[in-house]
C-alpha cells in the first residue's frame, strides 16, 4: 500500500478498532485472502467474509429495504419522465462504457457518477434523480466507487457473460420498461424483469443479459454497498479503489 493507503487505514483504525479492516487486510493478501466461488474467478477482488450469494432478496435487507420500496412506489412516475427524455432528449443518453468494452446498442443516462450525483439529469430524470439522493446518497447507502444509470438495451441486444470487478457492492435493478423477450441470467440462474418491481444481486459472480425484444429495455441500475460489509470497511475500501485508480491514471 502506499503511505497514503497506510495513513488513511490507520485513522480508521484509531476510531473503530484495531480489527476493524481485518477482511480488508485478508483480500489483499497475496490469492486473494480466501478461497472464491469458481463463477466468481473474474472478479479482481473479493472480501472474505460476505454470504456468496448470487441473488439477493430485494427486501432481505433492512438496511437496503427502504431504497427498495421507495424505487418500486415511484416507478410509475419515474417510467414516465424516462419516456419523455428517450423521446424528446435523446442526445442526454450515451454508448455505456463498461470498464470491459463499449457498447453502441446498450444506452445510458447516468443520475450519479464519478463519486457524485450528476446535476444536469435532475431535470431530465427529477423522480428518480429525487428517490436517489434521499434514500441511497444521503443515507450513504450507494457506493460511492461506482454509479447509478437508466440502462437501455436496444432490440436484439446482448450483454456478453462477465464478472465485475469486486463483491464488495451490489447491483439493484428497478425494471423501468421491460418488454417481452428480456432475461438476466447471474450465476448459471436466469430470470426475467418484473415492470415496477427491483431485483438485487452480486454482480461479481458471472452474468449477463439480453434483449430479444422488439423495443428497448430498461432498467434504473444503481450500485449499493453489500450490507454485509461495515463502516470502517466501507470507508477503507473507497480509500484503496480511490487511491489505486489515481495510481493507474483512471481518475
Amino acid at each position: 500500500m502506499t503511505p497514503e493507503m497506510e495513513d488513511a487505514f490507520a485513522a480508521i483504525r484509531d476510531v473503530h478498532g484495531t480489527d476493524s479492516l481485518r477482511r480488508v487486510e485478508r483480500m489483499l493478501e497475496p490469492g486473494g485472502g480466501a478461497p472464491r466461488h469458481p463463477l466468481q474467478k473474474g472478479a479482481r477482488w473479493i472480501l472474505p467474509g460476505l454470504s456468496p450469494t448470487p441473488w439477493h432478496d430485494p427486501r432481505g435487507h433492512p438496511e437496503l429495504t427502504p431504497v427498495v420500496e421507495a424505487f418500486e412506489a415511484a416507478h410509475p412516475v419515474i417510467k414516465e419522465e424516462l419516456a419523455a427524455a428517450w423521446a424528446e432528449r435523446r442526445e442526454v443518453f450515451s454508448d455505456y462504457e463498461h470498464y470491459l468494452t463499449r457498447q453502441e446498442d446498450w444506452q445510458a443516462l447516468y443520475l450519479y457518477r464519478g463519486g457524485g450525483l450528476v446535476e444536469e439529469t435532475a431535470d431530465t430524470a427529477p423522480t428518480a434523480y429525487k428517490v436517489l439522493k434521499e434514500f441511497a446518497v444521503d443515507t450513504e447507502k450507494v457506493c460511492p466507487l461506482l454509479e447509478c444509470h437508466f440502462s437501455t438495451l436496444l432490440p436484439d441486444a446482448v450483454i456478453a457473460p462477465h464478472c465485475d470487478l469486486w463483491n464488495f457492492s451490489i447491483n439493484l435493478h428497478l425494471a423501468v420498461d421491460i418488454p417481452d423477450g428480456c432475461s438476466i441470467t447471474v450465476a448459471g440462474e436466469t430470470r426475467s424483469w418484473v415492470e415496477g418491481k427491483c431485483l438485487l444481486f452480486d454482480y461479481s459472480f458471472e452474468h449477463e443479459a439480453r434483449n430479444h425484444g422488439v423495443r428497448p429495455r430498461t432498467c434504473l441500475l444503481v450500485d449499493l454497498w453489500h450490507p454485509e460489509t461495515t463502516v470502517p470497511e466501507r470507508r477503507a475500501l473507497t480509500v484503496l479503489i480511490t487511491e489505486i485508480r489515481r495510481l493507474m491514471g483512471d481518475g
